[in-house]
């Protein structure tokens, strides 16, 4: 058996290879990694760096953990594909059985997604179709709310910020949906009732083209990483019943505790209508995603026309994914993701309030184990990424937000260094 290890070559990395968001022509830094352990990266040159980004939101287990290694070499040994039309296997049929029983009540059909976006642009089929079954043939345009993030493909971009989001670029290819301004009420605040309106507004004049509202329960990541007010949530769900629009939530960031709840939809006390849930899912190992629906949604639309659902990724419900993912969930369990994120949330909100007191920070937040420092103007990341790194953190701030999201086996010394690394490397750059 091969043990051949690959090192980075980070000049044919810098000529060839193209990483997310970024230039062929200015490439920025990049750092190689060689190995991870827990919750630290191993770098090239031999510096380690504590992961505050838990590889954006999966690796909440931390990596190399011996429980999820077990379960992935285990299903290699046994199979690590075969189609799912027409075929099934244990390791997904295990996963859809965990996940009916920890989402919120009446999901309880599950289709398996490869990724985040692709689980949106499944949610956005369901719907489109769900309302075709059902005669409404002219709901054929998605409610969607500013400030929102719901993936980068064709379909899920359409239903990002069209304004202040990444995708403005392609405004002009893209299916044309409706927008209503985001929710204003903090989640922290008392909830003002004028902030529904907008959104009643809408569905008044424009359900009968609506198939459904997509919505990131009570955390906006990538659009801002903002905390709106749950109340917002409730009644949000109370106005898709009242105009027969479906809910769609997007808890591909915040599902499996992230918020400090199990999903976020939990805050409100609802249940949505459709489901996608994704990152965190296999701990990181893999890409996999789910699309949950109601029995009625799945049914409607297995009574359609089609007679079908009109989706079958090539690599669905793959066995490895699926086996990890159902090793990732258990471990959720046993560890008590509770009391780990409980734990992060009150060291986030003691190592980073510090940043308050620095000029050019106009908000520090904390909801789980999410924490923000959000700037006044927009962060200069070719100065504040390198400033983190030699201090031995990996935090990667986007426009005006300089957040962390920790795994959750992160103990509390390394969170302590994390947080204040963060505020140092801030006040560096700032005061620079």
């Amino acid at each position: 058996m091969s043990t051949h290890f690959i090192q980075p070559d980070l000049n044919y990395d810098r000529e060839h290879v193209w990483h997310p968001y970024s230039s062929m022509t200015d490439p920025g830094h990049t750092w190689p990694v060689v190995s991870a352990s827990g919750v630290r990266l191993k770098l090239q040159d031999g510096r380690e760096l504590i992961d505050g980004m838990s590889s954006w939101w999966c690796t909440v287990h931390g990596y190399n953990h011996p429980v999820l290694n077990a379960a992935l070499n285990e299903q290699a040994e046994r199979m690590s594909h075969v189609m799912f039309g027409g075929l099934t296997h244990g390791p997904a049929i295990e996963l859809a059985r965990r996940l009916v029983a920890l989402t919120p009540d009446g999901l309880e059909k599950v289709f398996i997604a490869d990724s985040g976006s692709v689980s949106v642009e499944v949610a956005i089929k369901m719907a489109i179709q769900y309302q075709h079954a059902r005669g409404e043939t002219t709901r054929t345009r998605l409610l969607a709310l500013e400030r929102g993030y719901h993936g980068d493909t064709l379909g899920a971009m359409s239903v990002c910020d069209p304004k202040r989001g990444m995708h403005h670029l392609f405004s002009g290819i893209l299916p044309e949906q409706f927008f209503v301004p985001a929710p204003q009420t903090r989640f922290e605040e008392e909830w003002n009732p004028d902030d529904i309106a907008p959104l009643r507004e809408c569905l008044e004049k424009n359900h009968k083209s609506i198939a459904a509202l997509i919505l990131e329960p009570v955390v906006q990541g990538a659009g801002g990483m903002r905390f709106y007010h749950p109340e917002y949530l409730r009644q949000a769900r109370s106005l898709c019943d009242e105009f027969g629009v479906l809910l769609i939530a997007d808890e591909i960031a915040t599902g499996f505790g992230r918020s400090g709840k199990l999903f976020a939809c939990e805050y409100a006390g609802i249940s949505p209508d459709i489901m996608c849930v994704g990152k965190a899912i296999t701990g990181g190992y893999m890409t996999l995603a789910a699309t949950l629906a109601t029995t009625e949604v799945a049914e409607t639309i297995s009574r359609g026309e089609a007679g079908c659902f009109m989706h079958g990724p090539t690599f669905m419900a793959n066995p490895l994914a699926c086996r990890v993912a159902c090793a990732s969930l258990d471990l959720l369990m046993e560890n008590n993701w509770q009391r780990q994120v409980s734990g992060i949330e009150l060291g986030l909100k003691q190592g980073l309030s510090r940043a308050s007191e620095l000029e050019g920070v106009a908000d520090v937040r904390v909801l789980g184990a999410i924490g923000v420092i959000e700037l006044k103007d927009p962060v200069d990341v070719k100065r504040l990424q390198p400033a983190c790194v030699d201090r031995g953190i990996w935090v990667r701030p986007f426009a005006h937000n300089f957040y962390v999201m920790p795994p959750y086996i992160m103990r509390e010394g390394d969170l302590a260094y994390l947080t204040s690394n963060m505020v140092g490397a801030l006040a560096q750059t700032l005061g620079e």
